[in-house]
């Protein structure tokens, strides 16, 4: 089984995880959407109270995987709201339902932070992930950003 550990943003693992995710989301996005405008994440949103950092680590010591989770604004009801970003396997890791594990755990750790509610956005064309969104409990909301990258939203209450 992989392991889950707390990084900075700015940790080494996870400045090469987050470069390959942009450089793969940038060669399959779909081109009638335009170029696919990366995001680094601001280091100071992904520490604990407000967020936090994880990288998956395989059997071997190697970061093959990431995500994280930020408080962001209070939903239109005014319940507590944290986002997931940037969950990304690498193609070598994926189809072992890590990326489920690191989701649920993302999770957690908004829950203990004081979220009401989880939300994200993604892409149509990234489908495994949108079903992986819609099988754990996540359901379409309005967009509550304006994310250029994005076609859907999605919520789920913690």
């Amino acid at each position: 089984m992989f392991q889950l550990r707390d990084a900075a943003v700015t940790d080494p693992d996870a400045q090469r995880l987050l470069g390959a995710y942009f450089d793969e989301r940038a060669a399959g996005f779909p081109p009638e959407q335009g170029a696919y405008r990366p995001t680094w994440p601001d280091p100071a949103q992904f520490q604990p109270p407000v967020g936090v950092f994880l990288l998956v680590v395989d059997e071997q010591g190697e970061a093959v995987g990431c995500g994280g989770v930020r408080r962001i604004q209070r939903s239109p009801s005014n319940a507590v709201r944290f986002e997931v970003k940037h969950l990304w396997l690498a193609p070598a890791a994926r189809g072992r339902g890590e990326g489920r594990r690191l989701l649920a755990e993302l999770e957690r750790r908004a829950a203990q932070y004081g979220a009401e509610e989880v939300v994200l956005d993604t892409n149509a064309s990234l489908e495994a992930a949108g079903g992986l969104y819609r099988a754990s409990g996540y359901v379409d909301i309005e967009p509550y950003n304006a994310n250029p990258n994005a076609t859907n939203w999605y919520g789920k209450a913690v």
